[in-house]
């Protein structure tokens, strides 16, 4: 009975941590409700509203990019404790903001949040996590990413059905707070990362947390030395470094964010008039949860590699067919079905294990700055991508598909030639076990 409480502790602690992806997800999410009203209630030229809507995405780069050295100097767990004090202060001046300035510039500190989420919770997560169920633990992050996504969906649906337009959106943004809330206080009840301490030279108080995280002597270095003043570099880490990018880079070329993004434009251009807004977002919104959840059960068992492969085909097929109906202006029958086998093959793949692996390839003194490596590359391409989508789709429907298809392709053979598996490694011991350094660890 001991060993089984002991082996829920850091389950329970991992989705404590794994709030910060709902907030993530649903934050993204929740503004698509808000845009007709935004437009109305401060007067905004589509100029404007660009700028409103784009203050989250220029704070999440912000956040991406500056969260890593904090993350390493003062430890992953207080500075999510800040990450979601600004979701809940974004979440509030949002809803209350007087005008477009006050809006956008609450949106922002609301994309502070997600940036620094993307990279400290994945960070945490993997520091406590044994190393048998790493996979399925940070999967938590991205699972609550999409359950964030439908929440928004579902909850922008729910107000707008309850409160008049004028005053919908605010209310709709308000929701926020309720998960905001619960993440401030369930940060509160985490230890720090024992792995984090250890790094400091702090051995009492690691081993005091990972006693209180239920980790035994597998689960974490019981002897690793401080490295203060550790610095992410290309000569010591060239090749996590290489990884980072690909991984990153690979994710957005693969279409996801700028699908997601114009996703009724893109049934639009293929002749379909009066489809549901809503009824799309839930299709593929619930195709995305389920194939999450798939993922999430066999990342352990499977392995990473295996995943990004299987994914990067599906992706590709589905990429190509996508392509060929703009191409040749028939078979629209088929673009839903092709939409939801990409959105199936990038979930299983891409979207289950990019934050998995990002969290893992680095050594601990350099993680989190790593893992800032890999998010804000993964968010200069998904803004780069977003702008550039719907110009080149105004020249040719299919080119877009035809690119993200190549970009697919590509990434199978990288995939197949330069990733390590780095299933049921050790933290310690992945840079050595899988050829990303050839300096053993000191144990």
């Amino acid at each position: 009975m001991m060993d089984r409480q002991a082996g829920a502790k850091p389950v329970r602690f991992a989705a404590s941590a794994g709030l910060a992806g709902l907030l993530f997800g649903f934050d993204t999410a929740v503004i698509s409700g808000a845009t007709d009203s935004l437009r109305t209630a401060f007067a905004l030229s589509p100029t404007g509203l660009g700028l409103a809507v784009s203050a989250a995405l220029w704070g999440t780069l912000v956040g991406a990019t500056c969260s890593g050295r904090p993350g390493d100097r003062w430890g992953s767990r207080t500075l999510l404790i800040w990450i979601a004090a600004a979701y809940l202060l974004s979440a509030l001046a949002s809803a209350m903001a007087p005008s477009f300035w006050s809006f956008s510039l609450a949106r922002f500190i609301g994309g502070l949040a997600i940036g620094g989420s993307s990279v400290l919770a994945p960070v945490y997560i993997s520091e406590i996590s044994p190393a048998r169920r790493r996979g399925l633990l940070v999967g938590l992050f991205q699972f609550n990413i999409v359950a964030g996504i439908l929440l928004a969906y579902l909850s922008n649906f729910l107000i707008a059905m309850q409160f008049p337009e004028a005053i919908a959106w605010r209310w709709k943004l308000a929701a926020a707070a309720l998960p905001s809330l619960l993440f401030l206080i369930l940060m509160f009840d985490l230890p720090a990362s024992p792995r984090w301490l250890a790094s400091k030279g702090l051995m009492v108080q690691a081993r005091l947390a990972a006693r209180r995280l239920g980790m035994d002597s597998n689960d974490w270095p019981d002897a690793t030395p401080p490295s203060s003043g550790a610095r992410l570099n290309w000569h010591q880490h060239a090749r996590p470094i290489l990884l980072a990018l690909a991984i990153a880079a690979f994710n957005q070329l693969s279409g996801i964010n700028a699908i997601l993004y114009y996703i009724n434009d893109i049934f639009a251009a293929a002749g379909f008039s009066r489809l549901s807004a809503d009824m799309q977002a839930v299709a593929i919104g619930l195709a995305n949860l389920g194939a999450t959840l798939f993922a999430m059960a066999i990342i352990d068992s499977v392995g990473r590699r295996p995943l990004l492969l299987i994914g990067a085909a599906g992706t590709c097929l589905a990429l190509s067919g996508v392509a060929a109906i703009y191409a040749t202006g028939s078979g629209a029958v088929l673009l839903l079905p092709l939409l939801i086998l990409f959105i199936v093959s990038f979930a299983v793949s891409q979207g289950a294990v990019i934050w998995v692996y990002l969290s893992e390839i680095f050594p601990t003194p350099v993680r989190a700055r790593g893992q800032a490596l890999g998010s804000a590359t993964h968010w200069v391409l998904n803004a780069l991508i977003s702008f550039a989508f719907p110009v080149i789709a105004a020249w040719s429907h299919a080119w877009p598909f035809a690119i993200f298809a190549a970009a697919m392709a590509a990434q199978l053979l990288v995939v197949w030639f330069f990733f390590p598996e780095t299933r049921g490694v050790a933290l310690e011991d992945i840079d050595l076990a899988t050829g990303l350094s050839r300096t053993p660890h000191p144990h």
